[in-house]
């Protein structure tokens, strides 16, 4: 599987790459002016907010500062899912072609991406409502873990509910992670087969049945994988950007300018951001293809689907650098 994942990145990098980074490009660019908007919505008060005076803004004050972090949070919400989304849409699209050795173009994987980018979002909706359901008591206990140290032990109700969340959570969490990985394959299910989001739940449903814990292994060392890869590209980009820290301005001679600060502090975000932008490349890319690659074996496996490749591979001239199309089996 993740042979199959790495050869199929290698093989079709560019459309994969390239509909990546639009969709996190124009996300970034949203977020950008999202903030730059939010920014210049509270700048008139910003000083009084700041200011570190003895008295404590009003609440009034503070309205136009709370709206506007909520505006940001809610776009950025959206933004990202929609981005998100699409690439869940992309990564099976591009696959399709992938397992026939046909390549695909840009404008291609992007328009029907697109066109099931609604299903997908329905079927990562449920999918993510039902690892909620599960996830709900383990945040309820944070939640009271953070009122009990806040108020110094003085909210009596707030440490019960803490141990009856952590219970409760640690209860569900197997079910909640059962569940999960019984409809993971729902995505590729939307782009492979044309289904609704419910539709793709029970069809994800049937192919997993019998091999949980196959399934299971695969899609965590997938999610690991990229995982720790992602944290090895960003690694470098981090330290680079602790080195000004290392040093003393009183050991280089003078104080630095604020121009000079402004300029340091811009290259280590601008660090943060490639790193953060190559990571997620793969964080979004890898566990798909996994994903995926993992459904087209189960139906190669469960309901011989190899010949019905190889005939639709041979439907169609394949290039060059792909070889002769596969023959069917006698």
């Amino acid at each position: 599987m993740l042979s199959g994942a790495f050869a199929t990145i290698g093989r079709h990098w560019k459309p994969l790459i390239g509909v990546a980074l639009t969709l996190f490009g124009a996300a970034t660019l949203v977020m950008v002016v999202a903030l730059v908007v939010a920014a210049s919505a509270v700048a008139s008060q910003w000083d009084e907010l700041t200011s570190g005076s003895s008295d404590s803004p009003d609440a009034a004050e503070l309205v136009p500062l709370a709206v506007a972090f909520g505006v940001l949070m809610a776009i950025g919400m959206i933004v990202y899912l929609l981005a998100s989304a699409m690439m869940q849409a992309a990564v099976p699209v591009v696959l399709q072609e992938a397992v026939l050795g046909r390549p695909i173009r840009f404008g291609e994987v992007w328009k029907r991406a697109w066109s099931r980018v609604w299903s997908i979002i329905g079927a990562v909706f449920l999918t993510g409502l039902i690892m909620f359901i599960g996830l709900a008591p383990l945040l309820a206990a944070f939640a009271g873990l953070m009122v009990y140290a806040v108020s110094l032990g003085d909210e009596d109700g707030a440490l019960p509910l803490a141990l009856i969340g952590t219970l409760v959570g640690l209860l569900l969490a197997p079910a909640a992670m059962w569940l999960w990985v019984r409809f993971c394959l729902a995505p590729t299910v939307v782009v492979f087969e044309d289904r609704r989001p419910v539709a793709a739940l029970r069809r994800s449903a049937q192919l997993v049945r019998g091999t949980w814990w196959r399934v299971f292994g695969i899609t965590l060392l997938g999610f690991g994988l990229a995982a720790m890869i992602g944290f090895m590209i960003q690694m470098p980009f981090q330290m680079i950007g602790m080195l000004p820290g290392l040093f003393d301005p009183a050991d280089m001679g003078s104080e630095p300018s604020d121009g000079a600060l402004i300029a340091m502090f811009g290259g280590v975000m601008a660090l943060s951001f490639i790193s953060q932008m190559i990571s997620q490349l793969i964080t979004m890319i890898l566990p798909p293809l996994v994903t995926g690659l993992l459904y087209v074996d189960l139906r190669i496996r469960n309901e011989n689907l190899a010949p019905v490749l190889a005939e639709a591979a041979a439907a169609q001239p394949l290039p060059e650098q792909y070889g002769p199309p596969p023959a069917a089996p006698a």
